[in-house]
């Protein structure tokens, strides 16, 4: 499988996406017969490449002399950086030269390039982002949506639901993953117009194993395998969540539970509902990062992920209109 890896995304580029391919190579396997396209200018790449040399049979390295910052618009930039790394990336994805895309870059850009140059899977009315939710007993939950989509329907929260519980079950191997959504109650009739009109379609919804509402103190225990709201409410679930985790580890508090908080050890977030893998990780990621972001990449490539959802969603009758 080839994974196209952008070397130029992120606040340490490109040194730390190096040292996380050297890692993915050093301590791994590689059992999926991983090849990396690696895209990034090589002059600015010169120094660390080396570190390299003898993986050189996995990776090829393409070069470009332009990247997206962080800063720039992502529609305005991906038109007018048609040879940046993100822009190539998306290029090796539309084109089948890679199975998947994979950057630390401008996160706007990143979902721009995946709506516009992937596109969305048929019958699905908007991909979401998702997150893993660490819990006490070593394993983890998954939230959907995590930030993409901050307004929504109901329609949009069980789909999120469905793809939330395929990615569980095909990724992960969980046969029948709880569906939970995040509200203020445990009760049928508690929460806002979206809970409350989300509620009974869940409920009717047969291929997935809705368990009802739950509340923000259930989400890090085992009671809801996937967690589901509007990307408002995900978004600030997690980042409230990483805040703790930065907090605890400044004051020197070690635990192995909230070691499993540090994003860096889940790799990137993947956007489901495209038509090929696409995952982000965050701009502030390090060699550990990249590393499982590539690990994660390659099950997901494995587990024909994309192939399941297009299967459900292609099959299902006839899809709701916005």
């Amino acid at each position: 499988m080839k994974i196209a890896l952008d070397i130029m995304g992120g606040d340490f580029a490109p040194l730390e996406a190096i040292k996380g391919v050297k890692k993915f190579f050093e301590e791994n396997t590689n059992e999926f017969g991983v090849h990396l396209l690696l895209i990034g200018s090589k002059e600015k790449a010169a120094e660390y490449l080396p570190m390299l040399s003898e993986y050189q049979e996995h990776f090829t390295f393409i070069d470009t002399p332009d990247m997206i910052e962080m800063h720039e618009h992502p529609t305005r930039a991906l038109k007018e950086k048609a040879n940046s790394s993100i822009s190539l990336g998306f290029g090796l994805l539309a084109k089948e030269k890679a199975d998947a895309f994979i950057s630390a870059g401008n996160t706007g850009a990143m979902m721009v390039g995946s709506m516009y140059s992937v596109k969305t899977i048929d019958g699905i009315l908007r991909p979401a982002i998702i997150s893993p939710i660490p819990r006490p007993d070593g394993g983890y939950n998954l939230l959907v949506d995590a930030g993409a989509n901050a307004d929504c329907k109901p329609e949009h929260l069980v789909q999120f639901a469905v793809l939330g519980s395929l990615y569980m079950k095909c990724v992960l191997g969980i046969e029948d993953p709880k569906v939970g959504l995040l509200n203020l109650g445990h009760e049928e009739g508690k929460g806002n117009l979206l809970c409350l009109a989300t509620y009974p379609l869940l409920q009717a919804n047969k291929s997935i194993n809705f368990i009802g509402n739950i509340e923000g103190r259930d989400m890090f225990l085992n009671k809801a395998d996937v967690v589901v709201c509007e990307g408002f409410v995900g978004n600030v679930t997690l980042k409230m969540a990483e805040s703790i985790y930065t907090i605890f580890t400044e004051r020197g508090i070690q635990d192995d539970f909230l070691y499993h908080f540090n994003s860096e050890i889940y790799g990137g977030t993947p956007i489901l509902g495209i038509n090929k893998p696409v995952l982000i990780a965050h701009g502030i990621s390090h060699a550990l990062a990249f590393e499982n972001m590539i690990k994660v990449t390659s099950k997901i490539i494995h587990s024909n992920l994309i192939g399941a959802f297009k299967s459900y969603f292609v099959s299902a009758s006839t899809p709701i209109e916005e």
